[in-house]
């Protein structure tokens, strides 16, 4: 793309601000600009005019689960359908690993953070070793796709090579990039980075299917008759990965996806609640859930109980019909950085909008979901902060009770 042929692109788009400093730029920085011009979807834009507080449906309980205890009763059943699926080489795992370890005090991709105290145990090595109990099982690996960004692909990328691996097979690993979407103020209008570069955002956690496709990895899927993927977070080190029973209790269930969760410990924890909204599988967070519901118990047991820990099971086939555009997507209100009368400013409060797709809409998509329960201590130890609640010390805590050696 030309400079005329991006003004008149922007100038159908409203966006004509883009080029408000290209006279100040160098042949590369215009280059640059040009081209992210070119492959910025501007028609994100337009669903600021469809933004308004989604109401929520009819909450009931989610229509599929499997509690501990009926988990710990079939569990030799659940196991043999999984592992035959693993040895098949029907399921792959999505790790999604874009985000920095900034709330951790560390400078570096989070799964690069050291959990270990008398020796060195990055979070992607503990992951690793998580899937390594399933694949020394069933005497093969599966694909693992992990979901970097533009921030921290390299530094992931060159990580792992240095850790050669962690002793996974090289060709089983494939690392891309999410996708992005512009960022704009309140107007609609998209904000310039810097002078010479558009501010680009990760598109949401829901976008890391459409991401691994456009980035050419679902032919893989293809070519090895990938039939389920597993996704999950990096930050639950006590998370088992491509878990045999979870796969099987999710396919003999009959869902088209599965959803591990934790029972809460309190209405008011902070975790999305996995139920059902008018009939669909759905998560609602912990800030939407009336209060009536959030509170409401049954034989002593909270009714919505079932936290989820972003770690789910989606059938690849259903996976794709979330391609053709139903995603909707979601304005999150944020503090941007851009520039301003020539200069970067760095606001304190939200200013515009970022353009995000949710899990939770995948999940409804899907038909049916399964919730399969997990024991907390044994599943669940999240990396989220650097003390207090979740936190480094919470995590070491759970992965010495587990018997991991820090």
């Amino acid at each position: 793309m030309n400079y005329e042929r991006a003004q008149a692109y922007l100038k159908e788009h409203g966006q004509s601000q883009l080029l408000d400093y290209y006279g100040e730029l160098s042949e590369s920085e215009r280059s640059r600009l040009l081209t992210q011009i070119e492959y910025t979807n501007f028609n994100i834009i337009k669903n600021i005019s469809a933004k308004s507080a989604e109401k929520l449906g009819k909450i009931s309980p989610p229509a599929n689960t499997v509690s501990v205890q009926e988990a710990a009763r079939r569990r030799i059943q659940f196991e043999a359908v999984g592992l035959n699926m693993l040895s098949e080489g029907k399921v792959g795992a999505v790790l999604l690993a874009g985000g920095q370890g900034s709330r951790l005090g560390y400078d570096g991709p989070k799964g690069t953070f050291n959990i270990g105290v008398t020796r060195e145990l990055s979070i992607f090595e503990q992951l690793m070793n998580n899937i390594s109990a399933v694949t020394n099982i069933t005497g093969r690996t599966f694909p693992l796709f992990i979901m970097t960004s533009t921030v921290n692909d390299k530094t992931t990328r060159d990580f792992f090579e240095a850790h050669n691996y962690f002793g996974y097979l090289r060709d089983e690993i494939h690392f891309f990039i999410q996708d992005v979407a512009p960022a704009c103020d309140y107007n609609g209008k998209v904000f310039l980075d810097g002078k010479g570069s558009v501010s680009l955002m990760p598109n949401g956690n829901g976008g890391w299917y459409s991401s691994l496709v456009n980035n050419g990895l679902g032919r893989i899927l293809e070519r090895d008759n990938v039939e389920w993927l597993n996704v999950f977070g990096v930050d639950n080190v006590l998370q088992k990965i491509c878990d045999p029973a979870f796969i099987g209790a999710t396919i003999l269930k009959r869902c088209r996806c599965g959803a591990k969760v934790v029972k809460k410990t309190s209405p008011d924890e902070r975790v999305g609640v996995l139920c059902n909204q008018d009939g669909k599988p759905s998560i609602v967070e912990y800030f939407e859930m009336p209060e009536n519901l959030k509170n409401k118990t049954k034989k002593g047991e909270l009714v919505y109980r079932y936290g989820v820990i972003l770690n789910y099971l989606f059938n690849v086939h259903d996976l794709n019909l979330t391609l053709s555009g139903k995603l909707p997507y979601h304005l999150a209100d944020k503090a941007i950085a851009h520039m301003e009368n020539g200069v970067r400013v760095t606001p304190s409060k939200p200013c515009g909008y970022k353009f995000e797709t949710l899990v939770v809409d995948m999940v409804k998509l899907m038909g049916s979901c399964l919730a399969y329960e997990v024991e907390r201590e044994r599943e669940f130890a999240p990396v989220k902060n650097a003390s207090g609640v979740d936190s480094v010390d919470t995590a070491r805590e759970l992965l010495r009770k587990n018997g991991v050696t820090l």
